[in-house]
C-alpha cells in the first residue's frame, strides 16, 4: 500500500528543476499542484520566481498544466495571469483530472511527471495515472483549513516511506 504514495523523487522546490534535468529523464510535460507547490496558497500573484521558472519551462518547449483541487474560479483567477491551461476540481487523489490533461497533451505516461507538495493527493493520484511523480516541499509553512489534516497524516505515511525505502531522500534537484 506504501507504494501508491512513494514518489518517484523528492526535491525541495520546482523552482530548482530545470528544463534540462526534465529533458536527461524524457520528461516533455509537467503536470503541476497550484498551492504550495507553484505558488503559496495565499498569494495568488505568485513571485518573479515563479515567472522566470514558467519562461524557461514555455522557452524549452515544456508545457505546464496545473492540475488543482481548486475549484475554477479560484484556479482560473490565478493561472490567468500565468497563461497556463489547467484542470480544475482534479479530484486528487483519484487520477481522473490527470487523465483529463494527459488526453489534451497527447502524450505517453512515460513523457509526463506530476508535481505536488502532498503525498495523499498529487503523488498518489499521479501514481495512480502510471506517472514519474515529484513531492516536492511545500512553499510556506501554512495550510488551507482543507489541508491541514492531510498534512497530519502523511507524518505517519512518511515514516513509513522512510522505514521501507531508506534511500529516498530531500534532493536539491533532480540531479542529485
Amino acid at each position: 500500500m506504501l507504494n501508491r504514495f512513494k514518489p518517484t523523487w523528492m526535491v525541495d522546490a520546482i523552482y530548482n528543476i530545470t528544463p534540462e534535468q526534465f529533458q536527461k529523464q524524457g520528461i516533455h510535460a509537467v503536470f503541476t499542484d497550484l498551492d504550495n507547490t507553484l505558488l503559496a496558497w495565499n498569494n495568488p500573484d505568485g513571485t518573479q520566481q515563479l515567472k522566470d521558472w514558467i519562461a524557461a519551462m514555455q522557452a524549452a518547449g515544456i508545457p505546464i498544466v496545473v492540475v488543482s483541487n481548486n475549484n475554477h474560479r479560484r484556479v482560473g483567477q490565478v493561472v490567468e495571469n500565468l497563461d497556463l491551461p489547467y484542470v480544475a476540481r482534479a479530484m486528487k487523489p483519484l487520477s481522473l483530472g490527470i487523465e483529463h490533461a494527459k488526453e489534451k497533451m497527447n502524450l505517453s505516461r512515460h513523457e509526463i511527471v506530476m508535481v505536488g507538495d502532498q503525498l495523499i493527493t498529487d503523488v498518489h493520484a499521479g501514481n495512480l495515472a502510471g506517472l514519474r511523480t515529484i513531492l516536492v516541499r511545500p512553499l510556506i509553512d501554512t495550510d488551507a483549513w482543507n489541508t491541514k489534516l492531510n498534512r497530519f497524516l502523511e507524518k505517519f505515511l512518511f515514516f513509513g516511506l522512510r522505514k521501507k525505502y531508506p534511500a529516498l531522500h530531500w534532493q536539491e534537484d533532480l540531479n542529485d
